[in-house]
């Protein structure tokens, strides 16, 4: 992927920002050719962290108990949720698939066997199961996660995977540094050549050709 048609490509991807009402997000695609998804060792599921980070705003929710409770808290997560409140949560499916579009989740390592027993299959379709708390304070952890995408082979192994790589309001050059980081990701698994062609697009926008 050449730096040059990566800049040109998000030049005119970006031409339309500022005419939504909204902040439009910027996704890069990736379509692939000799791959065969329906082979479980040939799917993709990684996770890539970004030297900018995604430019969206993403919450924190915690399942702790105790002291990580109260240091959560201190911490700023924006949902701290004890055991007593995660059969609840089962309970509540509308709620747990709301929290899951705008939140990462860490929870007490004694507490991720009860999450996995009572919430592992809706989130973990979504790869939204809990990170565990260990090897490093909270926040470390939650901004690291923070600055995550996930590229996974979807519906039925088609051979293509997207994901954000920034929004309309960041410098080209920092959404292009995501993106490159995307792309060695990917190669370094499946190798330059699978890799068929890549768009970047707007949420609203039309793909724009990168190679």
């Amino acid at each position: 992927m050449k730096q040059e048609d990566l800049m040109k490509a998000l030049g005119s991807c970006l031409e339309e920002k500022g005419k939504r009402k909204f902040t439009q997000s910027v996704e890069f695609i990736i379509n692939f050719k000799g791959v065969d998804f329906t082979k479980q060792d040939s799917r993709l599921n990684l996770s890539v962290p970004l030297p900018n980070g995604t430019g969206k705003g993403v919450k924190v929710a915690v399942f702790a108990d105790g002291q990580l409770a109260l240091d959560a808290k201190k911490f700023g997560a924006d949902l701290v949720m004890s055991s007593a409140d995660i059969p609840e949560l089962a309970k509540d499916r509308i709620k747990l698939k709301l929290l899951m579009k705008d939140h990462v989740f860490f929870a007490q390592p004694n507490l991720m066997m009860q999450v996995g027993k009572n919430l592992g299959q809706i989130m973990g379709v979504k790869d939204k199961l809990p990170k565990p708390i260990v090897g490093g304070s909270l926040e470390k952890l939650a901004e690291a996660e923070k600055r995550t995408v996930k590229l996974k082979s979807k519906g039925k192994y088609l051979p293509v995977v997207s994901c954000l790589v920034g929004i309309e309001t960041m410098a080209p050059e920092k959404i292009a540094e995501n993106i490159t980081q995307v792309y060695d990701a990917v190669t370094n698994v499946v190798g330059k050549q699978s890799l068929k062609s890549a768009y970047v697009k707007l949420t609203m926008g039309k793909p724009v050709r990168v190679f």
